[in-house]
């Protein structure tokens, strides 16, 4: 007997009406099949996830505590850092206009092991649900601005090289590195992100990374 698909289930943190509104009707159009939840404060998303973890989180930054409360984004930015550091796999996408402020969650983002895209809220729905399709892939996109310069940590350097120079797959990465192959796929994310390498249509992304590690000198 085939074991049933578990069923998506995505969470909109929002508290204005209308981008809700139209967050969630982009996302029910994209994906028919997911549930779909939405939260207005910090209070009812904590109280959401008490019930169970989603698959997503689509959330943006300025938002209340409780209901009637002032709209903050240090309460999205402490309710982000306390979520990642509590679901370290949890997928997010940030939607927001105020996306310079999560320069100060960058080591939370750095050791984030689930896919996290950043989507500014004046960009066209579209954009979100590319950011959306990124975070379910579990890769991690950040503005470039929040990139400052090539830094490749020594692991995503052996990773490069192993690959690149020795010709080896995920499973013998993991197997040389002594790390699983999620691990692997991780750092394959990271270092795409610090690259600037994102899914382009029609090209292979590996193939990308390669060619822009070789552009930046970090391989030879």
């Amino acid at each position: 007997m085939t074991t049933p698909t578990p069923r998506q289930q995505f969470l909109v943190v929002d508290d204005h009406e209308a981008i809700l509104g139209g967050t969630v009707n982009a996302l029910q159009k994209a994906y028919p099949e997911a549930d779909m939840r939405t939260a207005r404060t910090t209070q009812e998303t904590l109280e959401f996830l008490a019930t169970g973890i989603p698959t997503l989180i689509v959330m943006d930054l300025s938002i209340p505590e409780k209901v009637g409360g002032p709209s903050l984004t240090d309460n999205g930015i402490d309710l982000l850092r306390s979520l990642m550091q509590q679901y370290p796999i949890l997928n997010f996408v940030v939607q927001s206009g105020h996306v310079k402020a999560l320069v100060r969650l960058k080591p939370y983002i750095d050791a984030h092991q689930g896919g996290f895209t950043i989507v500014d809220k004046s960009l066209p729905l579209q954009e979100m649900l590319t950011k959306v399709d990124w975070a379910l892939q579990g890769i991690i996109y950040t503005p470039r601005d929040m990139r400052t310069g090539i830094e490749l940590k020594p692991e995503w350097l052996q990773v490069l090289k192993l690959a690149f120079q020795e010709g080896l797959q995920d499973k013998a990465i993991a197997e040389q590195i002594n790390v699983s192959e999620r691990t692997v796929r991780h750092y394959w994310s990271k270092i795409q992100d610090v690259l600037g390498v994102y899914p382009d249509p029609g090209k292979n992304i590996r193939i990308q990374t390669e060619i822009r590690a070789r552009e930046e000198g970090v391989i030879d």
